[in-house]
């Protein structure tokens, strides 16, 4: 921002001006604010300013990114259709929320207490003097994740802290659901000790406990090399469609596994015959859901980190096994076989219980069965393909019966439109 855009936020953020020392040339600076070095009562903080008009720039970016798609939707499929939508959605909400400095500060209070014994470093917000426009921290010392050459001076083994930051992700998506959804370089700092501290609470995400344990499925799907499990899990995720060949995508992911777990293969070689393999899937039901916009975006940013330090890296030779170990804890089942058989025995009667309930609803003539969103959004696409010829047919007939009670000298044109309203009817 120019100084006087600066000076306009920071007297409208705060009155009086609590700084002993305020530095106008900001640490770092991004699309929705900018961070500056600041001291109160002799403390040294992070001060974190949005920028001006900052909202009303956003919302103008949202009406014209919602115009484009409106004006490009015909051109494409079924499911790019609704995973742009879901983008769009997904970015409308947060982006909107993320210009808060008021939402941040809720986020960061919320990580800190929930994560207060992960062995992470946050920042300590100072409430009294944060606004929307404002967010004042605590300053934490440390250099950015990918300073490879201050990691070596300092002799911090990255292996380590690569495996401590994966560990920590596991904790938030797989037992807790809660997550930090921007782990960028510029957001996380290693401290001379070796710790791990996290910034930036502007994007924060709860994961819906299907969704979770969809995740759970797929980590261990992959693990055991179960690829029909995988698209299963897949599916439950919603990345591949309900329809979707199960036996055509696991050969692919069959496929791909082999290509990422060769050890012998660079990692220009891999993304080539990986790109290659994907190439013959263009054609095939994928989709990007809203609750998975976040954990694959998150996924790809902890890949590409693990990629500047280790040669080769991969999620599926590096990461999985790490995650695999906090599978059983992610299911409940961390305390040991005897304290989870245990668990289940003393659930077993009301497990019988629904058994009794289902069987007599049975009995009955009452039992139901739910369809899943993916079901429903399949019968919806199919019922309207089939729907759409008749529609059509009928709009053409309908025309001619206009046509010729318009005027009956049109009769040549009427029966124009109505043979081909038949004809797309029949056929």
């Amino acid at each position: 921002m120019s100084e006087a855009q600066l000076n306009v936020v920071l007297s409208r953020a705060f009155t009086p001006m609590p700084f002993e020392h305020f530095d106008s040339i900001p640490l770092a600076s991004a699309s929705i604010g900018q961070v500056h070095e600041a001291w109160i009562d002799g403390v040294k903080v992070a001060v974190k300013i949005r920028r001006l008009d900052i909202e009303k720039r956003v919302r103008a970016d949202i009406v014209i990114i919602s115009f484009f798609n409106r004006l490009f939707r015909p051109l494409f499929s079924h499911y790019t259709k609704n995973s742009i939508e879901a983008v769009i959605g997904e970015f409308s909400k947060m982006i909107l929320q993320e210009v808060n400095m008021t939402t941040e500060l809720h986020n960061l209070q919320k990580f800190s207490s929930v994560y207060a014994s992960s062995g992470i470093l946050f920042p300590t917000p100072f409430v009294e003097y944060c606004s929307e426009d404002a967010l004042v921290m605590s300053y934490e010392e440390g250099f950015r994740f990918d300073d490879k050459e201050r990691l070596k001076k300092e002799n911090i083994d990255f292996r380590a802290i690569i495996g401590k930051l994966i560990s920590f992700y596991t904790e938030q998506m797989l037992l807790r659901g809660y997550f930090h959804a921007d782990p960028h370089p510029g957001n996380l700092l290693i401290t001379p000790k070796g710790e791990l501290v996290l910034l930036d609470f502007g994007m924060v995400k709860s994961i819906p406990n299907q969704t979770r344990i969809a995740i759970i499925e797929l980590l261990k799907a992959a693990n055991e090399k179960d690829y029909e499990l995988y698209i299963s899990a897949s599916k439950r995720l919603g990345t591949v469609a309900y329809e979707a060949p199960v036996s055509e995508l696991a050969l692919l992911s069959e496929r791909m596994f082999e290509i990422f777990g060769n050890e012998n293969l660079s990692s220009e070689s891999m993304q080539k015959l990986a790109l290659d393999v994907l190439g013959s899937t263009r054609d095939l039901p994928f989709k990007l859901p809203q609750e998975a916009i976040y954990i694959l975006r998150v996924s790809a940013i902890i890949e590409g980190l693990g990629t500047t330090y280790i040669e080769n890296f991969n999620g599926i030779k590096d990461i999985l096994p790490i995650l695999q170990e906090n599978i059983p804890k992610a299911l409940g089942m961390d305390g040991g076989i005897l304290e989870s058989l245990i668990k289940e025995f003393k659930s077993l009667p009301l497990t019988l219980h629904h058994l009794k309930s289902s069987i007599k609803q049975i009995s009955d003539g009452e039992f139901k069965v739910e369809l899943s969103l993916s079901q429903l959004e399949w019968l919806k696409k199919e019922l309207k393909q089939y729907l759409k010829p008749f529609m059509l047919g009928i709009i053409l007939l309908l025309s001619a019966l206009f046509t010729l009670m318009y005027d009956p000298a049109l009769k040549e044109v009427a029966l124009v439109l109505f043979t081909l309203g038949l004809a797309r009817i029949i056929f």
